[in-house]
């Protein structure tokens, strides 16, 4: 790839990487400072527990990596609120968000090609996985096809977590009251062009993902991009509020028909009808009052960031070649007569 005149902003998240964040970013750093005029490298520690801080505090000293910015969460969140904190806060024109475990970064370049050519979304998808559980592949594949039935979009292959967006999608995506989910299912939400790239790199780290923090994840995107989950409820509500109101009529039909039928069977059937007929209905106005505020809701702060530090080194700085000249008040105003005298 030629040589850029943009300022790339890149995400990397990571958790109890002590032993390779070093590595990481000195080879990140290494490899973008010569593709672009500009470019910020955005670290969010989402809660480690090892010596991930004191190593990342080591590298935005005065003898470290230049135009690094790190924010230590206090607490883990789901992967795609963790890269949201990332994109939130990021100057770039473009903003590529990067597993370090699991993307690989020389796949950057291309993907900024697309993204210079017009496309508001460039999306990567690794053909070379890491072996998951059992457990975690048929719960990932029954998630996958339910998304794709609902939403006509397969999260797995056209919205993988590698990305690359323009700050025009960024700022989409602030407009919405749960940012990090409309992150993730952006080619749900958002008319964008975008663009759908696959390459081959082998992971260099394992990283093993966990059943119950997809699960989760995976039912709250359900629930937030689609209205379909809610919907089926109100559906099987009104189909048993209408299968109880022909039963109604059933039973009475049968008590004018039948004299020989035992007694207070009728009323018995009649009462319980009844009730079952006005809970269906009132679970069917709870419903839709639940997909009407559901759509309105606004969820309070996903995050909250503990730490914030910055490299001691700014290379757009030093590049402005700016020096400081103090004016004394009696210069100044010789300056001045000089000029309109």
């Amino acid at each position: 790839m030629a040589f850029s005149p943009v300022f790339l902003s890149i995400v990397f998240v990571m958790r109890n990487q002590s032993a390779h964040v070093e590595k990481i970013l000195s080879n990140a750093v290494s490899f973008i400072a010569p593709l672009v005029a500009d470019y910020e490298i955005i670290v969010v520690d989402n809660a480690s527990g090892d010596d991930s801080i004191s190593t990342l505090k080591m590298l935005t000293n005065q003898s470290g990596l230049p135009n690094l910015q790190v924010y230590a969460l206090t607490k883990e969140v789901d992967s795609d609120t963790a890269s949201w904190v990332g994109l939130e806060n990021a100057l770039g024109d473009f903003i590529a968000v990067i597993n370090p475990l699991t993307d690989d970064i020389n796949f950057l370049p291309y993907m900024l090609d697309e993204a210079l050519n017009g496309a508001d979304a460039v999306f990567a998808d690794n053909q070379l996985k890491l072996p998951q559980s059992f457990a975690y592949r048929v719960f990932n594949s029954i998630f996958n096809r339910l998304y794709k039935q609902f939403n006509g979009i397969d999260l797995s292959k056209e919205a993988p977590q590698y990305r690359l967006l323009g700050k025009r999608v960024v700022n989409f995506i602030l407009q919405h009251p749960c940012p990090a989910m409309t992150y993730r299912h952006l080619p749900v939400t958002g008319g964008f062009a975008r663009v759908n790239l696959n390459y081959s790199a082998t992971p260099d780290i394992p990283h093993k993902k966990r059943v119950g923090q997809s699960i989760n994840l995976g039912m709250r995107l359900l629930v937030s991009s689609t209205r379909a989950p809610m919907r089926l409820v109100t559906l099987l509500c009104l189909f048993g509020a209408i299968a109880n109101l022909i039963y109604s009529v059933y039973v009475v039909a049968i008590f004018f028909m039948r004299p020989d039928i035992a007694s207070g069977w009728a009323s018995i059937s009649l009462q319980q009808s009844g009730m079952f007929f006005l809970i269906s209905l009132v679970l069917l106005v709870l419903g839709e009052y639940v997909i009407q505020m559901a759509s309105l809701s606004n969820e309070g702060p996903l995050y909250h960031v503990g730490q914030e530090f910055t490299s001691a080194r700014m290379t757009r700085y030093e590049k402005l070649n700016i020096e400081e000249a103090i004016i004394s008040p009696t210069n100044a105003s010789k300056a001045i007569s000089q000029r309109f005298f």
